[in-house]
């Protein structure tokens, strides 16, 4: 007789909740999604729903907090770049994230505007990417592949922030019906990373500035 091999337990329906509400929300935008819509693509009751999350606000805060707790880990990174290379992994590997939790960024302003706790939250978040901007910004100084002016960092690094955080409502602008579906996600993240970075073409050594073009062109012809 044959060893009875052990079931999966079946995944808990307070994850399975988030996953398919992160899906839906990214999907369709947060705002366009309800608990009902959310409960009849799980196919459990409303009830069984908010008994794990008693309020919309809840599911997005939960979700936010998974953001922003992989978000804080990989801003870590950024003590690490040193030329431009590092940068453009560092900066692709935000943006990944950011398409991950996109909805957040889509309809950022609508959320804010209706959640306090994301308002407060999303201020340390911008702080934080600030902080990290300047790290690569310092390290890239240090290792001499850049040359800018204390002067000037504070304001490069702040307009870096804002590319990197609106970058994706400028594609949802540019292209509504396909901007943020999932077969434009490769051509969208490049776009962007090469438009953060080309913040730095003034400042950058003349071997890292030829390196950065080369890097986006390589890309652009895969």
């Amino acid at each position: 007789m044959s060893p009875r091999v052990p079931k999966k337990a079946p995944r808990r329906t307070a994850e399975r909740i988030l996953e398919v509400t992160l899906e839906l929300f990214n999907r369709f935008g947060e705002p366009n999604v309800s608990t009902t819509l959310i409960s009849a693509e799980l196919n459990i009751s409303p009830g069984n729903l908010y008994y794990h999350y008693p309020a919309k606000d809840e599911l997005i805060n939960s979700l936010f907090d998974r953001y922003e707790a992989a978000l804080t880990e990989l801003l870590r990174a950024a003590d690490n770049v040193r030329n431009v290379e590092d940068a453009w992994l560092f900066f692709h590997m935000l943006f990944e994230l950011i398409w991950q939790y996109r909805f957040l960024y889509r309809d950022l302003n609508d959320l804010l505007s209706k959640n306090r706790r994301l308002e407060t939250h999303f201020q340390f978040v911008l702080k934080n990417k600030q902080h990290a901007v300047k790290a690569v910004l310092d390290g890239l100084s240090r290792a001499q592949a850049m040359r800018i002016d204390a002067r000037e960092a504070e304001p490069v690094a702040t307009s870096m922030v804002v590319v990197l955080t609106y970058w994706l409502s400028y594609e949802y602008v540019r292209d509504p019906r396909k901007a943020l579906e999932p077969e434009s996600a490769g051509a969208a993240l490049l776009r962007g990373a090469q438009h953060v970075l080309s913040l730095l073409m003034p400042y950058l050594d003349p071997g890292q500035r030829e390196h950065l073009l080369m890097l986006a062109g390589s890309y652009q012809r895969d």
